[in-house]
């Protein structure tokens, strides 16, 4: 498979770091060659989190140049500007949740909040595909990244992966109510288009 880099970012709590390693199972599921690492910084106050996936038979390490990544996946508003104005390739995708974890810098009144029109107005600028995200009905603000990795899987946006191999990676790191809480919510999102191969 010709390489495919995945820029993942958000706030500590936010569960990137489940989404990043259910992406890196569900590579793994496809047969695809693939390298994952985690930075979680200041994860445990509220810090950027960030996890970089690489798929590809000619992939030799797992962290992305500046302005490479393929797809860039981001569960916050702030960080997703952050993310596609330093990490994404002209030409390719941003996919973020729309909401917002303030910065410091914001709550004290020294910045302005990022807003939706400011990362269209990059994307539009660069060629960068855009895909934002936002489920109001969710049952916890937790599952975040669950409706995230749906969209992703419905847009197809990671090649070679599908919606049962997501699926058999949740399966490998969760179980009990989490797994079907989880599970209902993604299925209700990306309805299973059949078993893996």
């Amino acid at each position: 498979m010709k390489r495919f880099s995945i820029y993942l970012c958000g706030v500590g709590g936010q569960g990137i770091g489940l989404l990043s390693e259910v992406i890196l199972r569900a590579a793994d599921h496809a047969g695809l060659a693939v390298k994952a690492v985690d930075t979680h910084g200041l994860a445990q106050r509220g810090g950027i989190v960030v996890s970089q996936v690489r798929i590809g038979d000619t992939v030799y390490s797992p962290l992305i140049c500046r302005q490479q990544a393929d797809l860039v996946v981001s569960l916050e508003r702030h960080e997703a500007l952050r993310a596609v104005t330093r990490y994404a390739r002209d030409g390719g995708t941003l996919i973020y949740y729309n909401t917002v974890w303030q910065p410091l810098g914001v709550r004290l009144g020294e910045h302005a909040e990022v807003s939706a029109g400011v990362i269209e107005a990059h994307c539009s600028h660069r060629g960068i595909r855009l895909v934002t995200v936002f489920e109001p009905h969710i049952e916890q603000a937790r599952m975040q990244n669950v409706v995230l990795l749906a969209r992703i899987s419905r847009e197809n946006l990671v090649p070679g992966i599908s919606t049962a191999h997501y699926m058999l990676a949740m399966e490998d790191l969760m179980a009990g109510a989490m797994l079907e809480i989880n599970k209902r919510l993604f299925e209700s999102l990306c309805p299973a288009e059949g078993k893996a191969v």
